[in-house]
Order: structure tokens, then C-alpha cells, then sequence
């Protein structure tokens, strides 16, 4: 007996050390769940997913999410209405909200919480619903959501099915078009829901298996109450489903979606979720992020690994899985389709955002889904005539600017990626370049070399941002051999020369006659219409020329003139009226709180003070991100906000996306280890002493010296070590 207890307690020791190795232990899930005052969070939710899963199953703390609340959770709330399976991570509009369930001993549907009484982890969520002492325990599957209620000693417990619950109403003309709920046995019940909103048409199957029988049922048709009814159909579908809990106060619930059929659905749960093993669901859901997460190990502050590996988190959510076990996904024109072979079809493409930072990464550590996501991205093409802008449930919803799949795709061809036909891909991204559609008019493109602000709002972003996306095009084009329309796209590119103006030394919007239009103030923001700059103001925009950096330094008046330039809008703090809604995490004009500042930092590095960029990076890095709900300076926009953090931490960013290049900024961790394929490691080491050493002295690249301001993606992939000597002290 002596020697079990003493087997036993090494046993428990073990477990403990291994326990306390696993990097999703420095996963924080609150982290950008809740604003503070006169701030933003992330928009981020605390639920439980699986790497790109299609289920997100996490509380919804308002009846209604709204803009402010996009993912369904505040962290400033107090109160829980339920715990539905699909939503955005910090986007700043709010969509999908699907399935809701809500436990009770009664015929309550909403429940007060507190943070003391709630936890998460990657995989996992636990909270108690205080009102009714019921603990409800989250996990998932990529596409089954598993339930956990834990009821008080009684009689009888029952569960709400909300097929009306939805983000807010009053938004993008969203309702319900039908919806069903059919209960087939005792212990299953299925239908589905089709509704309207940001996407504008999405249809929602699921297949839901309870573990104990369904003692009593009331189907509700709006207020009208159906007793033991089978089935219910209606726009204002919900039902509560009583079960007998006199012999175990636990019941587990599974819920199974699909986009495409209850056939379907049912399939989902059979390959994934057979048993009703809870613990073992959430463990293998744990795993699968532990596998992602060590593709990256880092050495660092606790600090620092709480923020790094939860960002690290937040860029694999999304974009999120959107065909079945066996292969069928919803296509763009609303048939059923199927995948080839083990291919996945991926939908929640927030492109505007996600081009600059959250791309490039997944091109370094998800090859392999890379060409699924540029494969769905082309399927849109193939149903719909272009590329996606902003994609949901495979559907565009046209929010925001610019044709930015196609640097995505664009740097997955150059960059190698296995899996991606070049001529199909050079198909998509030139046909929708030339195809007018929304916020695109090409045939106005080509007239004026610019976008006149009369025919089209938003006219200087879109000029700067259009010019980029041709840039992409153009590089593919010339690896094709296709020298025309190299020439041509390359033309194209230089278009946000039309609208520099050199008397102010800004980019502005002009009318169709070629005349600027007044008054001009670089001062005054935008917003997503009706206004030249999207999101923005002139001073945030005129940095973007990721294409020729070089020019735009020119156009400035040289090195000096540029980091001149660079150093008053770091400092200067002068608004005019309203800021957008976007506008947040300040530093002067710079506004980490939203993408067109992200790559300005670096800019410093193409004219000579890289210190400088050193300089901002580390304190956007060291000011900007921090641990609490409010971790984030504004909306994480499905990972953006995250992966910018990530290059920061390791060191370089790409500054232009589809260049293959990473400028070089300040690696802000003691070191760290990127595993790639083939057993190769990219090792980045920049050992310090002081918190303050945040300048680069001198740089190694496998043991040699090296000077230039960037490395490449084939320098990464080729494995290797980048080696930093840091100091307290700029080197100007």
C-alpha cells in the first residue's frame, strides 16, 4: 500500500509538471472581452472553438449584440442570456449569433454571473449562473458544440432552444426568414434557421442530442405556446425541453451545425462527437491548440507569453471551417458543392484587415491551410465572377474597400505555397481587377488614373489601396511571363501619384475635372462613406504605398523630409471634429486601433533612422497590449489586431504583404523558436539585460553579419538564426 501511495502521488507529480509545460496555459481568453472608458477591447470573446473551427460557443451577455459587443460578450456585463454557437471575433459589426441555449430550473431565460464564478481556456468555458446556481460547462469540435449542465438536487430541469436570438435586429436589415424546430426521438431534436443580416442570406441546420430523454415540451411560436408538440415552424421559433433529474443533476447536451442540410449536421456529430464523453471532448479540443501554439516557442516575461501566445490564439479562430465532414459547403451562389479529397472549404475572410499581418503569418505557419483558404477565396470567384472583399458564411457582404484577396493570394503563389494552380489564381485575381463591381468601378479607374470623389466616396483609399492590389497583380503576372499586363498593372500601381498634391503634401481627393476638391484638412476623419478617407484621415493614409516606399519618399522631399514627416505625425495630437469610431490607441496621429497605421512604424527603417522605428514599435508593443479585458487598442478584426502583435514580438513585419519581405523591426522577447516544415526551426535571439534595451546594435544571420533592414520569407523557411545585440541606447 505504501509503495501505491507513493507510485500514486509521483503519478500526480508528473501530471502537474506536464501540465504546467503546456503553452495554452499562457492562453488568457478575457484578454480584449471588455473596454474601458473612452477605449476599445478587441471585441474578443472568452467561448470555447477549436483551431478554425465552425463552432464558437460562448455567452452572449446582451439580448441583442450590436457593433460595440460584435463576438456577443462584454466583460463590463453582468448578466447572461444564453450560450450560442457561432460568432466574429473582433469585428466592428456584429453577425451570426446563432442556436442559443439557456439552462433553467424554471422558465427563466437570462441569468446574473460573476467573473469569480467563471473561467476559460482554450477549448473550454465554465460559468455559474448564479440566479439558479446551475453550472454550465462549454467545449467543442469543429463542428459540434458540447454542452455541460450541472442543475441543483430536484426534480425536473429544462433547457431553452432560441432559434430568434440573434445579433441586433435594428441592423443591416437583419431578421428571421424561417426557422424549425422538430423534435425526432426522445432524446434528439433538430431544424434549422435562415436569416438575413451582414451576410444577406445564411442557412443554419442543426442536429442536437441530449443524454437524457426530453420529459415535457413547449414549442413557442412568438408568444403562442404549443404543449408537446413536435415540430414548430415560424419566424419567432423557441422551445424548452424539460428532462427528469431526479438521479443525476448533470445533463450533456451536443449541438451540430451545418450550412448545408440536418443530414449533414447529423453526419458532423457521428465523425466527431460519437460518445458523450465531455471531459474528453475538451481535452482533444485543448490539444489542438497546444499542436498550433508550439509552432511558435518563446522565451520571455510571463507578461509577455500571456499576451504573445493569447494573440497567437486569436489569429487561428478565424477564418473559420465552413464545409462538412464530408466535404459539402453552401457555394457562393447558394448550391451545394463538394471539396476534393481531405480539402477544406474556409469562410470569415475580414480581407481589409487581414491581408496586412494575419496572411503572411498563416504563410509561415499554416502552409498547408493557406492553399485552402486561397482555394475558397477563388471558389467565390469561380459562383460569383470575383474575388471576395469581406466574406461571411460564403457570402460577401462588401464591407470595406480595396480587392484584398488578391495580395493574399498573390503572396501565396510567389511565396510557393503547395496546392494553388498559378494560372487559375492569376484568372481570379486580373478578372477581378477588371470586373467593376462595388466600390470598385474599374472603368473609372482606367479613364482618370484615379477615383474622382464625385462618382466615388472613398475615392483617396481606394486610390491608394487600389493602386497596391494592381501592384500584386502586376508581379504575378510577370512571373506568368505575361508582360502586357505587367505593364499594364504596373501602370496602375503608380496611379496614387494622380492625387498627391505637393502644395500640401498630401494625398486628395479630386473631382472628375481633375480639381481638388475644398476645403482640404488632413485633420478630419472618415468614416465607410461619404467622405475621401475610409476609416481615417489624410495623415494616416499617406503612408500607404507598401509598393514603392521609395517613391513615396520621394514625393516627400527625400530621407529627411520623410522621417521630418514620421516624427510629426508621432507627435502631433491636433483633432478636427468627430473621430471614427475606429480611431483609438493614439500616438500622435497614429492609431494602432485600426490597420491603415500599422506597418507606419517601419516606415522609418526605409530612410535611414531604424531607430526610430525601434523606438515606436516597442512602445506601441509595451503600451498598447496588456493582459486585462481591454488588451487590445481597438477591434482585434479576426486576429489583425493579434498577428501584428506577433511579428512585432519576433522582430519584423511585412511592411508590403506580397513582397516576401519582412522589415526589420525590434524583437521584444529573449528569444524565440519558429518550427517550420521539415523539422527546420527559425530561431530568433535577442538576449537583454534591462526592460530599456530596445535598440538594435548589432544584427547576425546564421552567425554572419547582416545590415540589410528586412529578411525574407525564404530566409525564414530556409531555418536558421537571427541574432540580435540590443542596447539601451539608440545607434543613429
Amino acid at each position: 500500500m505504501k509503495r501505491l501511495i507513493i507510485a500514486f502521488t509521483a503519478f500526480c507529480c508528473f501530471a502537474t509538471i506536464i501540465c504546467a509545460q503546456k503553452l495554452t496555459r499562457w492562453v488568457n481568453p478575457f484578454i480584449g472581452t471588455g473596454a474601458v472608458e473612452s477605449g476599445l477591447s478587441g471585441n474578443n470573446y472568452p467561448g470555447a472553438t477549436v483551431p478554425f473551427g465552425m463552432i464558437q460557443l460562448s455567452p452572449d451577455t446582451r439580448e441583442a449584440p450590436d457593433w460595440a459587443q460584435a463576438s456577443g460578450y462584454d466583460y463590463n456585463d453582468s448578466v447572461i442570456y444564453g450560450f450560442s454557437h457561432t460568432r466574429l471575433s473582433g469585428t466592428g459589426a456584429s453577425d451570426f449569433i446563432d442556436i442559443l441555449m439557456f439552462p433553467t430550473i424554471s422558465d427563466k431565460k437570462q441569468s446574473d454571473f460573476t467573473h469569480q464564478q467563471e473561467q476559460a481556456r482554450p477549448g473550454y468555458y465554465q460559468v455559474l449562473l448564479e440566479n439558479e446556481k446551475i453550472n454550465a460547462e462549454l467545449t467543442a469540435s469543429t463542428r459540434v458544440g458540447v454542452h455541460r449542465y450541472t442543475y441543483p438536487r430536484q426534480s425536473e430541469a429544462g433547457i431553452w432552444l432560441d432559434l430568434d436570438h440573434s445579433a441586433n435586429k435594428g441592423s443591416w436589415n437583419r431578421r428571421v426568414i424561417q426557422a424549425q424546430i422538430r423534435q425526432v426521438s426522445p432524446t434528439v431534436v433538430e431544424g434549422y434557421r435562415i436569416i438575413t443580416g451582414w451576410a444577406k442570406l445564411r442557412k443554419i441546420y442543426f442536429h442536437i442530442e441530449f443524454s437524457k430523454p426530453v420529459l415535457s415540451s413547449e414549442l413557442y411560436d412568438g408568444d403562442r405556446m404549443y404543449k408537446d408538440t413536435p415540430v414548430m415552424n415560424g419566424t419567432n421559433v423557441k422551445g424548452l425541453f424539460g428532462f427528469d433529474m431526479k438521479q443525476d443533476a448533470e445533463l450533456v447536451c451536443k449541438v451540430a451545425l451545418s450550412p448545408v442540410s440536418i443530414e449533414n449536421a447529423r453526419l458532423n456529430m457521428s465523425a466527431e462527437v460519437p460518445g458523450w464523453d465531455f471531459d474528453d471532448v475538451a481535452a482533444t479540443a485543448e490539444s489542438s491548440w497546444e499542436k498550433e501554439l508550439e509552432k511558435i516557442t518563446v522565451e520571455g516575461t510571463d507578461w509577455q507569453k500571456e499576451i504573445f501566445y493569447t494573440a497567437l490564439y486569436h489569429t487561428m479562430v478565424q477564418p473559420n471551417t465552413m464545409s462538412d465532414v464530408n466535404g459539402e459547403y453552401m457555394a457562393a451562389d447558394y448550391t451545394t458543392r463538394r471539396v476534393a479529397g481531405d480539402e477544406v472549404h474556409y469562410s470569415t475572410f475580414s480581407l481589409w484587415d487581414t491581408f496586412r499581418g494575419a496572411h503572411p503569418l498563416y504563410t509561415l505557419m499554416h502552409a498547408g491551410r493557406t492553399a485552402d483558404f486561397v482555394k475558397s477565396m477563388m471558389r467565390q470567384y469561380d459562383y460569383y465572377g470575383y474575388l471576395p472583399i469581406w466574406q461571411l458564411w460564403g457570402q460577401d457582404n462588401y464591407c470595406m474597400i480595396g480587392n484584398h484577396s488578391i495580395p493574399v493570394i498573390v503572396d501565396a503563389v510567389l511565396k510557393g505555397i503547395a496546392g494553388v494552380d498559378e494560372e487559375k489564381a492569376y484568372e481570379a485575381v486580373r478578372n477581378s481587377s477588371v470586373v467593376s463591381h462595388l466600390n470598385s468601378p474599374f472603368e473609372v479607374w482606367e479613364k482618370y488614373g484615379y477615383m474622382p470623389e464625385n462618382i466615388q466616396t472613398q475615392s483617396v483609399s481606394i486610390t491608394l489601396e487600389q493602386a497596391f492590389d494592381d501592384w500584386c497583380v502586376a508581379q504575378l503576372a510577370k512571373k506568368l511571363g505575361k508582360e502586357a499586363d505587367y505593364k499594364h498593372f504596373m501602370k496602375r500601381s503608380a496611379f496614387y501619384r494622380n492625387l498627391f498634391n505637393a502644395e500640401t503634401g498630401f494625398f486628395r481627393p479630386k473631382n472628375d475635372k481633375g480639381e481638388w476638391i475644398e476645403p482640404f484638412d488632413p485633420y478630419k476623419y472618415g468614416a465607410n462613406g461619404g467622405y475621401p478617407f475610409t476609416e481615417g484621415n489624410a495623415w494616416q493614409y499617406f503612408w500607404y504605398v507598401p509598393q514603392n516606399v521609395p517613391d513615396l519618399i520621394t514625393l516627400t522631399g527625400g530621407d529627411k523630409a520623410f522621417t521630418a514627416k514620421l516624427d510629426t505625425f508621432f507627435t502631433v495630437t491636433h483633432q478636427s471634429g468627430e473621430l471614427n469610431d475606429n480611431a483609438s490607441g493614439f500616438v500622435g496621429q497614429y492609431a494602432h486601433g485600426n490597420e491603415p497605421s500599422h506597418h507606419v512604424a517601419y516606415l522609418y527603417a526605409y530612410a535611414g533612422e531604424a531607430w526610430k522605428t525601434q523606438k515606436y514599435v516597442a512602445h506601441i508593443m509595451n503600451n498598447l497590449y496588456n493582459t486585462t479585458s481591454s488588451g487590445y487598442a481597438g477591434n482585434d478584426d479576426c486576429g489583425e489586431m493579434s498577428a501584428w502583435y506577433i511579428f512585432g514580438a519576433l522582430g519584423f513585419y511585412p511592411v508590403n504583404p506580397a513582397s516576401g519581405e519582412y522589415v526589420i523591426g525590434t524583437p521584444m522577447l529573449q528569444e524565440a523558436v519558429m518550427h517550420l516544415p521539415g523539422g527546420k526551426t527559425f530561431t530568433v535571439k535577442a538576449p537583454r539585460k534591462k526592460e530599456n534595451e530596445i535598440y538594435i546594435r548589432s544584427i547576425k544571420l546564421n552567425g554572419k553579419k547582416y545590415t540589410k533592414p528586412y529578411i525574407t520569407h525564404q530566409d525564414i523557411m530556409n531555418g536558421g538564426t537571427l541574432e540580435f545585440a540590443m542596447s539601451a541606447v539608440p545607434r543613429k
